[in-house]
């Protein structure tokens, strides 16, 4: 959102404009989705090669597929999706890895779902993290994966940054954790 004049691109819709779920894409897992996903845009403007929409999904041109293909990564599923009134290619990148590795006790603020809370389901599942920190000791080779409670981070390595940032990608944005 800091690229000014940037377009801003909705949640993805199926071929009958219905919002699909937003949160499978971050769940780790290779999804099965029969049609083409499209990518609404809400404000007009320049098209990027790197794109979050508003619930954190991953909206990526074909530069970022190609580029992800040379270095051999496959920690990633890439969805065919079209972005409304642009010819693409674009895709949806989904994360295939989710790593618990997010160190508490360096982060600025970390908090819980509490039972008073009144969302059960969510009873020990982090509610607030500020000034996100890992444990890289945890992380392994990895080179693309979300941390485990915290779905709206996508976390690339040193290696895949500085390979992005070389080929000239538009649209990010790094912050070390």
């Amino acid at each position: 959102m800091r690229v000014p004049g940037r377009w801003v691109l909705k949640s993805p819709v199926d071929e009958h404009g219905h919002e699909v779920d937003p949160w499978q894409f971050s769940e780790g897992r290779v999804l099965d989705i029969p049609s083409e996903l499209r990518l609404p845009v809400s404000h007009l403007g320049r098209e990027l090669d790197f794109s979050l929409t508003g619930l954190g999904v991953v909206a990526v041109h074909g530069r970022v597929v190609q580029l992800f293909e040379r270095l051999g990564i496959r920690e990633v599923q890439f969805l065919p999706a079209r972005v409304e009134g642009h010819s693409g290619p674009y895709f949806i990148l989904n994360t295939l890895r989710v790593i618990r590795c997010i160190d508490d006790a360096r982060c600025e603020e970390v908090r819980y779902w509490r039972p008073e809370d009144g969302q059960p389901e969510k009873v020990g599942e982090y509610r607030v993290v500020v000034g996100l920190r890992i444990d890289s000791s945890k992380v392994g080779g990895a080179s693309i994966f979300r941390p485990w409670g915290w779905p709206v981070a996508l976390i690339v390595s040193e290696h895949l940054k500085q390979a992005m940032e070389q080929e000239g990608l538009t649209g990010l944005r790094f912050v070390e954790v």
